[in-house]
Formats: C-alpha cells, sequence, structure tokens
C-alpha cells in the first residue's frame, strides 16, 4: 500500500441524528486536508436526515456518499459501509460526534506506519467538547501492539479514535442475529488482535458528545436486548484475555446477559462456570433497574 494513494473514507452510521449531523459536517469541511470521502448509512431513521444531507451534498463542499437502509443496528451498517468504501482507510465517526480541525492532516502525517504489513490500522484520542481526554492519561507517546494488548496490558482505557485499513476491517463482518440489533464493535476489533498490530499515537483528534438516548448512556438495556452478541463478545473475550481477574469479570457477565435469552445453548468451562450465581444476580439487578 503506498501511502500517497490512501484515501480516508470517513463513515458515519446514522439514526435520526439529523439534529447533531450538522455539527460533524461543519467539521469535515473546515479540515486543513480533504483527503477523504465521507460515507454516511442512514439506518431506516424517520426524521429529516435524508433532506439534511442532500442539502449537504448540494452544497457540493466534500464528496459525500449516502445511502438509507432498513433499521437493522450500528453493526449492521457498518458492514454496508464496508461494502461501499471508496478509501484505503476506513475511520468510524458517530453522528453525534465531530473532529478536530486537523484530524485528516494528522492522519496523513502518519501514514506511513501503514508500510508495517502487520499494522491494521492507527489509534488516535478522543477528548470530550471541553477538551478533557477521554480515559486515564498516558505518557505513551507512540507504541505499536495488539489493541486487546493496548487496553488490558498496557492499560489504555476510554473509548479511542480508530482507523484501520478497509480490506483487513472487511475481512471481519459483524454477525448477524435475528431480532438483535447490536454488536459490540469490541467483538471484531478484539479478533483482528491475533494477526495484526495497531499503532497507538497519542493525539486528539475526535471529540465526543454521549447523548442521554445514545448506545452509550443505554448500553446495559441494549446488551439485555441483544444476548446472542453479547454472549459471544464475552466469551471471547474471557479465552482472549491473559488476565485471570478479567477472565472471571467476562464470565459474570457472559452468564449475566444469557439470562435475557433462554435459547442460548452456550456455557462456560469450569472453573468460569462457577460465576453463574453472579451473573445471575447481576441480571436481577439489571432487571430491577429497567422496570423502574
Amino acid at each position: 500500500m503506498k501511502k500517497e494513494s490512501l484515501l480516508i473514507t470517513i463513515f458515519t452510521p446514522t439514526y435520526n441524528r439529523a439534529n447533531t449531523l450538522r455539527r460533524l459536517y461543519e467539521s469535515l469541511i473546515q479540515q486543513t486536508s480533504n483527503f477523504f470521502e465521507w460515507l454516511i448509512v442512514d439506518d431506516g431513521s424517520t426524521d429529516n436526515t435524508e433532506d439534511l444531507v442532500k442539502n449537504f451534498i448540494d452544497d457540493d463542499k466534500i464528496k459525500i456518499s449516502y445511502v438509507k437502509q432498513n433499521n437493522q443496528g450500528k453493526h449492521i451498517a457498518i458492514n454496508t459501509g464496508l461494502n461501499l468504501a471508496q478509501g484505503d482507510l476506513f475511520f468510524i465517526v458517530d453522528s453525534d460526534d465531530y473532529l478536530t480541525l486537523d484530524a485528516i492532516e494528522t492522519i496523513k502525517e502518519n501514514l506511513h506506519e501503514f508500510e508495517d504489513v502487520n499494522v491494521c490500522g492507527l489509534v488516535f484520542n478522543r477528548i470530550f467538547s471541553n477538551g478533557l481526554k477521554i480515559g486515564k492519561q498516558t505518557s505513551l507517546m507512540r507504541i505499536k501492539a495488539s489493541l486487546f494488548n493496548l487496553k488490558f496490558k498496557l492499560r489504555l482505557q476510554g473509548d479511542k479514535a480508530e482507523i484501520f485499513k478497509t480490506e483487513i476491517l472487511k475481512q471481519y463482518p459483524f454477525p448477524q442475529f435475528n431480532d438483535e440489533k447490536f454488536s459490540p464493535e469490541a467483538l471484531i476489533m478484539f479478533r483482528m488482535s491475533g494477526p495484526y498490530d495497531i499503532v497507538y499515537i497519542n493525539k486528539n483528534i475526535y471529540v465526543c458528545e454521549y447523548l442521554d438516548e445514545g448506545l452509550t448512556a443505554n448500553i446495559i438495556k441494549i446488551r439485555m436486548q441483544s444476548a446472542v452478541a453479547s454472549t459471544l463478545y464475552y466469551k471471547e473475550h474471557l479465552f482472549r484475555s491473559p488476565n485471570l481477574l478479567q477472565k472471571f469479570k467476562s464470565a459474570i457477565n457472559f452468564y449475566r446477559f444469557k439470562e435475557n435469552n433462554k435459547i442460548i445453548k452456550a456455557t462456560l468451562p469450569f472453573p468460569y462456570s462457577l460465576m453463574k450465581p453472579l451473573g445471575i444476580l447481576m441480571y436481577l439487578k439489571d432487571k430491577k433497574k429497567i422496570i423502574q
């Protein structure tokens, strides 16, 4: 992959976010580099998202592609986006969020990292709109490791801005389960952690706004409603984790969310199966909170 040929696909899955999309659009048209396309997959919005995006396209300030599909969840929208992306790099930017004005330029400055065929992506910082970094401060300035090791060995916590090679990410599509509209993005990210490394660069490029009705704010309820995907994630997390405490936490969460779907037959081997009572207790607490 020649670094001068790289085009970045900024991918935005959206559902009823016409009220926040303009802020992202404004951050894109003000980028110091136009080395990107903006691909929007509308996951069945019922607001005026389609008309708004049409206005953006008519402005003709940046390259925009828009596709609307039936509501299936963010993870399936990502699968759709990967099949449509024209860029060599794929950068998921949620419709609630926006970029710093030098984000694309900062990515361009670090494209040399992709000359290593074992590198599948770059990781940068997310910040809140007040400038505070999301996650704990770190003295690391640049390091290459698997995404899993970055999170759990090097303790690089908090949401990050990840840019992946499109062709590699395409090899790891999200699974689709009947009647479920959520799958943890970490399921796919950690699957890539076996064969590939990622380069963390301690620079801020992504600004987050966590809305009350967003995925992050309602994550427990959403995981309960998508029990098959949730249990699959925690089972894989358990077997990938090098940390015994993390393994037992994953086992508890596995049984916690399994209780939401009695059809799930999967189980865990000893000694992790001993965590089932704790998982059921967490499930009961979740149910009580949801009812309230």
